[in-house]
């Protein structure tokens, strides 16, 4: 799997390639986010490490970009305790988050968290989930409503395919954060409320349903 970081630590970039190759991923670095850069790597990305804190273009501005022209994973590096870089990183598309410092070895499981549910090559014949007029196609990771094709992180692809699996049914935050983010909730942890409120915009209102102290639940 091919890993590029975006981080203007140059030891820490150093520290992940070392680690994550060790690990078996294929691992490139940029200290500071250009457009020539970004073409050269985005081809072959299959997840990217995006720091907030960059020079010059902060890391919200750079996943606006990335969102902009691509779908790839991004999990975010923000700075411990600072609430608001998460939840905006979540609400700009980000798949996930780990708040600096951390150990590398929860990188790494997160990484394998999100590459498993991004469905790469291991969905092929999974068959597509159909309610009403919203189809979520698991081969080919696509998402239609009303005939309008959705563009989805794969942590909304996610969370959307185990509504759909339950539709009608009220599936908990427990359940949606251990299917599509690999972890239970924290009993602070906002991540599946800023996914769902992303899903609602994109999906439309009617079809997600809050259940409250409960959870969430798909309307048949």
């Amino acid at each position: 799997m091919n890993v590029l970081v975006i981080d203007d630590d140059v030891e820490l970039c150093e520290l992940l390639i070392s680690y994550l190759s060790d690990e078996g991923f294929s691992v490139d670095a940029m200290h500071a986010f250009d457009a020539d850069g970004w073409r050269k790597y985005k081809i072959h990305a299959e997840l990217v490490i995006l720091d907030v804190g960059l020079p010059r273009i902060n890391g919200f501005e750079v996943l606006k970009k990335i969102r902009s022209e691509s779908k790839v994973p991004v999990l975010m590096l923000t700075a411990r305790g600072d609430d608001m870089d998460r939840i905006l990183g979540l609400e700009l598309g980000a798949d996930d988050y780990l708040p600096k410092p951390f150990n590398p070895r929860e990188l790494a499981a997160r990484i394998r968290a999100i590459l498993r549910r991004s469905g790469i090559g291991n969905q092929s014949d999974a068959k597509p989930i159909q309610v009403n007029d919203v189809v979520l196609d698991r081969s080919a990771l696509s998402v239609v409503v009303a005939g309008n094709s959705l563009i989805l992180t794969s942590t909304e692809f996610s969370i959307l395919e185990r509504l759909m699996q339950d539709a009608g049914r009220v599936v908990s935050k427990q359940v949606l954060s251990q299917h599509a983010l690999g972890r239970r909730a924290q009993p602070a942890d906002r991540s599946i409320d800023m996914h769902v409120s992303n899903l609602r915009r994109k999906v439309g209102e009617n079809y997600l349903r809050t259940i409250r102290n409960h959870g969430y639940q798909f309307v048949k």
